[in-house]
């Protein structure tokens, strides 16, 4: 059966094909990976002052969402298939969602494909509560054009708190202006389904649908297995908190990491004009997110682990999408024109 046509979307200013680093691709031998740089101290964004409103908006469902977890292992709502969902939907929400959705297909077009796969690894990216896709989209791309520098919004040379979760907690007037949303996502904001998630936060409104669909899932296995509406209850409610709130939890966490430890912690492959670092335990988690420097010396680049041993699963998946004709043009490093023995001295 074929697929639709791939769909091409109209580039932004700020979605350059080339590094907007401007990188010098620079291999740096082993013995300086974790050699210490003396970054300057950054203050706040300058469009963060006394004035900035605290976004409670965020505020309050990521320390409600915190102040929920002791109850996770409670005797009512711990289940060890509840804990289950926290690398499925790792995968599903983080990995797909955020990585290959959010990040490597609509930040950077590192590949393309049609128009109800994008909306569905979009949707997914929707389901990790990390804000919607032209808001995500809009910081990351600021992000790289301005990478350890002023104006970028999270960087951990403000602090590192600042970098992990801090800017999320107050008004960022530049990340609300029409005029950045114009040059950073004009491409994003041309898709009728993006817009729509943006008004009215319909994009939270998606999040709960999802939570609730969860929470039936869990109560309809439950009562199937025991035909009794107080395990179907119980079920429920494990699914709902271990599945939404712990999962959705773990994804923020692991996200905000790249952040901020992928900034801080870890070893180079390529000299680039930011602090960027390869953090194996973040890579890990994140399923290839973590390979923070690789990503920063060739943004579009669908493919984060360089290495041979720089294990990156989103890519693999997607690999394997394109073998199956799901998706096409995957971009690959152009770092791989080094010899393979370069690369690895």
């Amino acid at each position: 059966m074929s697929l639709p046509a791939p769909v091409h979307t109209p580039r932004c200013d700020a979605d350059l094909p080339a590094s907007p680093e401007s990188v010098e691709l620079k291999l740096v031998h082993a013995e300086e990976f974790d050699r210490s740089r003396k970054s300057s101290r950054l203050p706040r964004p300058e469009k963060v002052d006394a004035n900035s409103r605290i976004m409670w908006e965020y505020v309050i469902p990521v320390v409600g969402f915190h102040a929920l977890i002791p109850l996770a292992f409670t005797t009512y709502l711990f289940s060890w298939w509840g804990v289950l969902f926290l690398p499925i939907g790792n995968y599903l929400f983080t990995s797909l969602g955020i990585g290959a959705g959010y990040h490597r297909l609509l930040t950077h077009r590192g590949f393309r494909c049609a128009r109800w796969l994008e909306h569905c690894l979009a949707t997914l990216g929707v389901c990790s509560l990390q804000d919607s896709p032209a808001r995500w989209v809009l910081v990351h791309r600021l992000h790289h054009q301005h990478s350890d520098k002023q104006p970028d919004p999270h960087t951990p040379r403000v602090t590192a708190f600042w970098a992990h979760m801090g800017w999320l907690f107050v008004d960022n007037r530049e990340l609300s202006s029409p005029a950045t949303y114009d040059r950073y996502v004009r491409d994003i904001m041309q898709d009728g389904y993006y817009f729509w998630l943006l008004r009215g936060l319909n994009w939270v409104k998606v999040y709960a649908a999802h939570a609730l669909a969860i929470t039936l899932l869990g109560a309809g296995l439950g009562y199937a297995l025991s035909g009794q509406l107080a395990t179907a209850l119980q079920s429920g409610a494990q699914f709902l908190c271990w599945g939404v709130v712990m999962r959705t939890i773990y994804c923020w966490h692991v996200t905000w990491g790249i952040n901020s430890a992928a900034h801080l912690w870890g070893y180079q492959n390529y000299e680039t004009r930011e602090d960027s670092r390869n953090n194996w335990l973040f890579a890990l988690l994140t399923n290839g997110e973590g390979w923070h420097n690789n990503h920063h010396a060739d943004p579009r680049s669908a493919q984060h682990g360089h290495r041979w041993w720089e294990l990156d699963v989103t890519f693999l998946t997607l690999v394997a999408w394109e073998k199956m004709g799901l998706i096409s043009e995957l971009v690959r490093p152009h770092q791989a024109t080094l010899s393979r023995k370069n690369l690895a001295a």
